[in-house]
């Protein structure tokens, strides 16, 4: 072959591959711009907007991988690689990633099962009393789920620990039972107590009639008698009433001069032994 024949072999391939080069740069560019629209769209679409919002997250995120995806595979036949070798090196990459987070994975399968089944949503108060944290649902992403607690602390917790755990949902209810149990000294008369704890019951607006509060003598000791108060309220009040209630009973009973006895030991020495 004379080198004039090469040169124009070698033109020609530069111009081939030049003109693949501009026309994957041009699908890269124009395909990020549409990506990057369609993950703007998507969480307004009709069928997205009746979802809740765990869902809508993990649809949006997981549709955005996908074209990613599709994005490359297209530039990769562009560039007249073979589809079936990038596809199996793909393959490979997501296999040895997948063996190298199996934590993550186990994480990212809890929270298919949390945003499947809906065991609680955004916006729920929830407590899990095995791992010791409750607080509102902020987030549920395919990862992890974030609790925001009363104390303006944000916990993060892997979706895998929560779908294993025990989960208490508040929210669900529009009304929660409040539960106050008091020690009185033994010799206070029963009418008296009864009829004091039931207009401190009465004094707040906030505590429901239906079901109707319940004051009950739970269990008699040696040194005291055990009530209990048990109330319905609004479930957002709940922590309100039990406080102001604990509160309110307190002052009540000072007032009508009925004694809270503390826990003790008597101890009896036998001075001939």
């Amino acid at each position: 072959m004379s080198f004039e024949a090469l040169l124009n072999t070698l033109a020609e391939l530069a111009a081939t591959v030049g003109l693949r080069i501009l026309y994957a740069l041009a699908v890269l560019f124009v395909g990020l711009k549409i990506v990057k629209w369609l993950k703007k769209k998507l969480p307004i679409f009709p069928f997205m907007s009746r979802l809740d919002v765990g869902m809508r997250s993990f649809l949006t995120s997981t549709m955005s991988v996908l074209l990613y995806i599709l994005l490359f595979i297209s530039i990769a036949m562009i560039l007249g690689i073979p589809t079936t070798s990038f596809i199996a090196a793909l393959a490979s990459c997501l296999a040895a990633i997948g063996l190298a987070m199996q934590g993550s994975l186990s994480n990212f399968a809890g929270g298919l099962m949390l945003l499947m089944f809906k065991p609680f949503r955004v916006g729920d108060y929830i407590s899990a009393p095995d791992l010791g944290v409750e607080g509102t649902v902020t987030d549920i992403t395919v990862v992890y789920t974030v609790l925001h607690t009363f104390d303006n602390i944000t916990v993060t917790i892997p979706n895998g620990t929560l779908s294993n755990s025990v989960v208490k949902d508040m929210s669900i209810s529009k009304t929660r039972r409040v539960d106050v149990s008091i020690r009185i000294a033994p010799d206070c008369p029963l009418e008296t107590i009864e009829k004091v704890l039931a207009q401190t019951v009465a004094a707040d607006s906030r505590i429901l009639t239906d079901p109707a509060p319940s004051i009950v003598l739970s269990e008699i000791t040696d040194s005291a008698l055990i009530y209990g108060v048990r109330v319905w309220c609004p479930g957002p009040e709940y922590w309100n009433v039990k406080f102001c209630l604990n509160r309110a009973i307190k002052l009540a009973l000072d007032q009508n001069g009925i004694s809270v006895p503390h826990q003790q030991m008597d101890v009896h020495l036998n001075a001939g032994e």
